[in-house]
């Protein structure tokens, strides 16, 4: 399960209530009023990209 970036809520990945990409990975929201809070800040709430490894 994928965990709403915004609320922190468990989301099924096969029956979210919403989606969005960022930076080509997808975040999946328990309903779409967390979609649009994050759709507004996104750097805000999205995973930090982990550095290549050297």
């Amino acid at each position: 399960m994928a965990k709403d970036p915004i609320c922190g809520m468990h989301v099924d990945e096969k029956k979210p209530a919403a989606t969005a990409v960022h930076q080509g990975k997808t975040y999946f929201f328990c309903a779409p009023g967390c979609k649009a809070t994050f759709e507004k800040n996104p750097d805000k709430y999205a995973e930090p990209r982990k550095p290549a490894s050297a």
